[in-house]
């Protein structure tokens, strides 16, 4: 079952963590960040210090404790909330999850672990790892699969995870269409759980019956675009508008997704500061050529 308020198919949108010069979360950016993602972007549901691109391993647990609250709070409601309780050890992630509970999380979302010791995990090692977490909390589980900070988990392993009663949902990072559109098959079309993949899949795997994907800010405005013409039936918007991810972000992403979509919002005048140190932001004739694709973009640029 969906959870209240969750319109599908959507958008999961981690909003990125601004930091002032003294390195600390700057919160009245956070709170114009969280606002841009839920009234600008129509996030179907918003991650909390849950994804790479949110910076969230810079801050110490306390900190990260403050950024899940805050987003909870700037949230107020009018979206169902996931709080990321990613972390190596399952006891730290389920104090997390008890500290989502507690600040009035829907979800939780859980990146599919590396073995702390090195090498991929079994797939009965995965499983034994959220059956451990589903035990100590009732909220329902992202699935987060992001090969690189997290393990490269198999389709079969997939599907045996989508199986599990908590995990409700699942958020897929690769760009493999045949990957895709099996797991879109056998977890969403199944039953077993909602699907998500990542922006440049987003309507192919819309037309192959997915809920949406997962995809930071200013990047989701553009998305819901799409998804706003799929709904519609209009199928040659949703496809000049799904060409604009042709080119943005991908020709600025050597640079790193944080840093594209931090410079994005800058030009977008809605300054998220710049990406946690020592990674440099976009400059020069980067960040101009940033600038002018996007005012040929449907992103809301602002002269």
């Amino acid at each position: 079952m969906n959870l209240p308020h969750m319109k599908l198919p959507g958008l999961i949108v981690p909003p990125l963590t601004p930091f002032n010069a003294d390195l600390k979360v700057d919160e009245v950016a956070l709170q114009a960040g969280v606002n841009y993602v839920v009234e600008d972007c129509n996030a179907a549901m918003v991650i909390a210090a849950g994804v790479e691109a949110q910076e969230y391993h810079y801050l110490t647990m306390e900190e990260r404790k403050n950024l899940i609250s805050k987003t909870i709070q700037f949230v107020d409601g009018r979206c169902p909330v996931a709080v990321g309780i990613s972390h190596p050890s399952f006891k730290i992630a389920i104090e997390l999850a008890h500290f989502a509970e507690k600040h009035g999380a829907q979800a939780i979302q859980l990146l599919a672990p590396l073995r702390p010791f090195g090498g991929e995990p079994t797939q009965s090692e995965l499983i034994a790892y959220f059956e451990a977490i589903s035990r100590e909390t009732p909220l329902p589980i992202v699935l987060y699969l992001n090969p690189g900070p997290g393990a490269n988990v198999s389709v079969p392993a997939t599907i045996a995870l989508s199986q599990l009663e908590r995990v409700k949902y699942v958020k897929e990072s690769s760009r493999d269409l045949s990957r895709v559109s099996r797991l879109i098959s056998e977890v969403e079309l199944n039953g077993h759980a909602k699907y998500f993949t990542t922006m440049q899949m987003l309507l192919i795997s819309l037309q192959l019956g997915s809920s949406g994907i997962t995809l930071p800010p200013p990047a989701a405005m553009l998305a819901n675009k799409v998804i706003q013409a799929y709904v519609a039936g209009d199928m040659q918007e949703a496809a000049r508008l799904q060409l604009q991810f042709a080119l943005f972000p991908s020709r600025w992403m050597h640079n790193g997704l944080t840093p594209t979509m931090k410079a994005a919002m800058k030009i977008l005048g809605i300054p998220m500061g710049d990406p946690y140190p020592p990674y440099p932001p976009i400059g020069g004739t980067e960040l101009k050529a940033l600038e002018d694709y996007l005012k040929t973009t449907d992103l809301g640029f602002k002269t």
